[in-house]
Parts: C-alpha cells; sequence; structure tokens
C-alpha cells in the first residue's frame, strides 16, 4: 500500500490570505455578492477575485448562481458562502495536481516549452492591464508583479538590487509537487511571470527561476531594459 497520502490533510486550513479575505467577504455579507463587489471589498483585481471565488466554489466554501433581478440586463452571476462549509469528505487536490502533472512530463513532447505557454497564459489573465496609454515602468511593473505572486501565495520578499533584480519568494503554494516535477511546475510559475510582466508592459522581463536554493527560498531572476 503506497505511503502517499491520497487525500489533502486540510484543505480548509490552507486557503491563503487573499481567499481566506474573499471567503470572509461572502460569510459577512447580508446577500450574494458579485466578483465587482468582492474585488472591491477586498482590493484585489476583478480577475484574481473571480479566479478566487471559483476555487471556492469548486472545493465546496461558496457556492455560485444567477442573481434573481426584475430590472433590464442580463443577469450576473453572484457568490455566497457554502452553509456547509465543506465540512464533509475529503479532498485530493494534491492528488490530482500530482496526476496532471505526471501526465504533462510524459506524454506531452515538450513539457517544459507547453508549461511556460500555459504560465504566460495564466499570468496574462491575472495582471491587471494597465489603461491605454498608462506608462507602467520597471519599479512599478516589479511591484505589480511582486503583489498578484503574493495573491497566489508565494511570499513575495523585497527587490533590493533595482539593477538586478531578483525576488525571493519564501513559499511555493505546490511545494509538494514541484519538488517531485521541478522542470513542468518552475517552469509554469516562470511563464506566470513571464505573462504577468508582458500584460502590464513593463520593461522588465522574468529570465529564469532558481527552486529551492534554499528549502523555503525560490529566486526569480528578472532582466531591466533600458531602450
Amino acid at each position: 500500500m503506497s505511503e502517499r497520502p491520497l487525500t489533502d490533510v486540510d484543505s480548509s486550513a490552507a486557503l491563503g490570505e487573499s481567499r481566506a479575505r474573499v471567503l470572509d467577504q461572502l460569510r459577512t455579507a447580508a446577500k450574494p455578492l458579485g466578483v465587482q463587489q468582492v474585488a472591491a471589498a477586498t482590493s484585489l483585481h476583478v480577475n484574481t477575485a473571480r479566479f478566487h471565488l471559483d476555487n471556492l466554489v469548486a472545493t465546496g466554501l461558496a457556492e455560485r448562481h444567477v442573481e434573481n433581478r426584475t430590472q433590464p440586463g442580463r443577469p450576473r452571476m453572484v457568490y455566497q458562502a457554502s452553509a456547509q462549509e465543506a465540512s464533509a469528505g475529503q479532498r485530493s487536490y494534491q492528488l490530482l495536481a500530482t496526476m496532471l502533472t505526471t501526465l504533462v512530463a510524459s506524454e506531452l513532447p515538450r513539457p517544459r516549452h507547453a508549461a511556460i505557454t500555459a504560465g504566460r497564459e495564466w499570468g496574462r489573465y491575472l495582471a491587471e492591464r494597465p489603461t491605454p496609454f498608462e506608462r507602467v515602468d520597471a519599479e512599478d511593473g516589479i511591484r505589480r508583479l511582486s503583489a498578484v505572486l503574493a495573491d497566489a501565495g508565494f511570499a513575495p520578499g523585497a527587490v533590493e538590487d533595482a539593477a538586478d533584480p531578483v525576488i525571493p519568494l519564501r513559499h511555493c503554494p505546490f511545494r509538494e509537487i514541484a519538488q517531485q516535477h521541478r522542470d513542468v511546475v518552475c517552469s509554469l510559475h516562470l511563464g506566470l511571470m513571464q505573462g504577468i510582466l508582458a500584460e502590464l508592459r513593463a520593461p522588465v522581463s522574468a529570465q529564469r527561476l532558481d527552486p529551492f536554493v534554499e528549502p523555503s527560498l525560490c529566486l526569480a531572476h528578472l532582466t531591466v531594459s533600458h531602450s
């Protein structure tokens, strides 16, 4: 019999700060909330708020339905905390992540390239796109990148060298999977950062990610363009 756990140890305790804030808003609201309302109340970008809401729905902590309205116009999707708080049953998302990661690693002809491409697409989705003609400089781009990484649970530290910026990532939200399949998971994270910076149109690019230089530390190496 396998010694590896087939269920997650404690799914509800590992929500992360941003997702916990979203859930708290749903719990305390007098009525179901729309994505825009949750984003405004938690100071998150709309796409980030939607990402957390969809995950809360997937884990059974929230419910999603079409708003009942009598006014003309397209009804919106609204969210509310689940009455049962997903208290029944175990979750096995770590097992699912492992299965999907091994599928990518073993079946795709270029798994690292596929992971980077997927990460870039998600990075563009999660980034808060600048308004037309808004100029995002290197410092602001790194700040915004760090904010998205913090929302995703990477616990980024401060960047000390502006000329050769490196973001220390103090926590990997996919640590167990990444330790087994670095080439796929860490490539996904690198692509995520590249996609965020591309969407921000900042003169910064993510060049490489050094995983686990210490047990709880990865280093994201950035390059600033001066052209």
